[in-house]
């Protein structure tokens, strides 16, 4: 899934029109109620474009107001509303990612996540968003352009992504394992050690991607290993959030564990990826240190 955020006066109205440019299942996502609830909605074949915004949450309806933590409607034709709660923006980008190709979150900038800026005193260095574009108005954005700048952001994927990719694979009913690995970012190694804030992933455009095919291509010939996927994350990435993902379609669970293990060993030796890390002391680079 690919997500962008839209920040600033009139971000809401810049929301529906870039919807329906982007082709796929899109999300849009309001951040910006004053009760901070977050209202998700997801793509319906009745929707305009393929999108699906946020409907009125059921008070303004006149509906009585639920007691339960999550509501949800659910129509004939798999449209539904609802309304609960979340652990912020990454709960939902998490949640949306393995059924929606983009989604556009209204009102909020993270990092990893590019960013439309709007506003005649927007400043870049006020979201954490990689600002990819700016103007003091709606009327300012270059649609066509934004669109085309989207097809080459990283996209954001999850392990549940990964599975599902796996599990589509021809060769799934011949599987009876699928094994994962996740990397995560340490915040320490000791008690007394200074605490990480966050690492930062730099590799050459393409190059680590292609790597990664390679090794996924030659560990699948292995004797019943049918698919496997793996993704390393770049950028900023703070303390206890994903870094890489190894995931493995088998026929036995000793062939996908020993291929899912196989598979980050090669990784970290092979692939060109280099990890700056800052602690609550210093920065460095890592491989510098080995």
């Amino acid at each position: 899934m690919q997500p962008i955020s839209i920040v600033g006066p009139g971000a809401a109205d810049l929301a529906g029109p870039l919807a329906d440019r982007l082709d796929g299942r899109v999300a849009v996502v309001d951040c910006g109620g004053e009760d901070e609830r977050v209202r998700r909605s997801v793509d319906s074949e009745a929707t305009d474009g393929g999108a699906a915004v946020g409907r009125d949450d059921p008070d303004d309806r006149g509906e009585p107001e639920a007691t339960a933590d999550t509501t949800l409607a659910l129509d004939s034709d798999g449209s539904w509303t609802g309304r609960g709660r979340v652990d912020g923006l990454d709960d939902l980008l998490d949640g949306l990612a393995p059924d929606h190709d983009y989604l556009v979150a209204v009102g909020e900038s993270r990092l990893r996540v590019p960013t439309v800026l709007l506003g005649p005193d927007a400043e870049p260095s006020d979201v954490p968003g990689s600002v990819v574009a700016v103007a003091d108005a709606r009327g300012g954005i270059d649609l066509d352009r934004l669109v085309a700048d989207l097809a080459d952001a990283e996209p954001w994927i999850t392990r549940e992504a990964l599975v599902r990719r796996v599990e589509a694979s021809a060769d799934a009913d011949r599987a009876g394992a699928v094994a994962t690995f996740t990397g995560r970012v340490r915040a320490r190694d000791a008690p007394d050690d200074d605490r990480t804030t966050h690492l930062a992933f730099e590799t050459y455009e393409g190059v680590a991607a292609e790597r990664m095919d390679a090794i996924a291509a030659e560990l699948a010939e292995r004797d019943r290993v049918f698919e496997i996927r793996m993704h390393h994350r770049t950028g900023v990435i703070e303390a206890g959030e994903d870094i890489v993902f190894v995931v493995v379609l088998a026929g036995h669970r000793r062939e996908a564990f020993r291929t899912v293990e196989d598979g980050i060993d090669r990784l970290k030796d092979e692939v060109p990826i280099f990890k700056k890390e800052t602690t609550e002391a210093e920065e460095f680079w890592v491989h510098r240190r080995e």
